[in-house]
């Protein structure tokens, strides 16, 4: 048999830089699903966040493809960047990535990054023992043209909601909304709620992830636990039904305590609230949201 003879491997020109005549521009491409670990440190607490991280730039009708290498050259530096020195939160890692894309594309002129993350928080339960509690964390920074970039910090949270319209039917064929001598509400059916809370993050301003959590559990029919003893599960399903609400209930409770949060943040700051209840007597999921500036939600609109 004859030996394969093995040549010097030459550099060739990136087949990504091939120009294309009749080619369409992208409004997105990149990388999706990297996993690293980023180092947060607000005050005097270090947090090591094990983040999911998601990049795109935009490709001209010219170009046959993106370097995609780079987008992981940046997540890497970017990483390096915070496991060194720490950084203020994710959203601050989402920006500077965000600044790093657009140096290594020279072509583009949009960038995005988004990054999620799990979130432990310490929270009491209804008895009052501290539960350690899991949340989602969330950052988004998008670079479009020459305008000023723009970053966000969310959180998402599980919650529990009791039907208001279930309950008032239930009071109506009973003709009563006290059903024991303690005055108990009405029965009404429940759902395991979905909420969450998107908002920019203007320069020279701070957005506390905990503070957006205390603002979503507090919108809820109900907060929900990891642990709970038959006497906190008790207290749960009151207080849910003591609160019946709508997810459009939760998502304008939502708002409303942002704006009590955030009285001094500028008009144009933009907030996503958004709410989905897995039925439970349903076979389809109910669903709200608002996407508006604070200007917007101030005067009413």
């Amino acid at each position: 048999m004859a030996a394969i003879k093995v040549m010097d491997i030459q550099a060739s020109a990136d087949v990504q830089n091939r120009r294309l005549a009749k080619g369409f521009m992208l409004t997105r491409v990149g990388v999706t699903g990297v996993k690293k670990p980023v180092r947060v440190v607000r005050g005097e607490t270090a947090n090591t966040l094990f983040c999911t991280i998601d990049v795109y730039v935009d490709l001209p009708s010219t170009q046959k493809g993106s370097h995609l290498s780079r987008n992981l050259e940046a997540i890497n530096e970017e990483v390096e960047k915070s496991l060194r020195s720490g950084l203020p939160g994710i959203e601050v890692f989402a920006a500077g990535l965000c600044r790093s894309l657009r140096e290594k594309h020279e072509y583009s002129t949009y960038a995005e990054v988004r990054v999620t993350a799990d979130y432990f928080m310490q929270r009491p339960g209804p008895s009052g023992k501290p539960n350690l509690e899991s949340f989602k964390i969330m950052a988004q920074a998008v670079s479009r043209n020459t305008d000023v970039l723009k970053k966000m910090i969310g959180v998402e949270v599980i919650g529990m909601t009791a039907c208001p319209c279930a309950m008032e039917t239930v009071r109506e064929q009973y003709g009563s909304n006290v059903t024991m001598e303690d005055c108990l509400p009405m029965i009404s059916h429940n759902q395991r709620n979905v909420s969450s809370v998107m908002m920019e993050v203007p320069e020279s301003w701070d957005v506390e992830a905990n503070d957006l959590i205390e603002i979503v559990e507090a919108s809820f029919s109900s907060p929900t636990y990891e642990v709970l003893k038959r006497s906190d599960e008790a207290k749960v399903v009151l207080q849910a039904h003591l609160e019946p609400k709508f997810v459009e209930d939760v998502v304008r409770t939502i708002l409303g305590k942002v704006l009590e949060r955030y009285p001094d943040l500028p008009d144009e700051t933009l907030v996503t609230a958004r709410s989905e209840s897995e039925e439970s007597i349903h076979k389809h999921n109910a669903f709200a949201e608002r996407v508006s500036t604070l200007g917007d939600i101030r005067s009413g609109a």
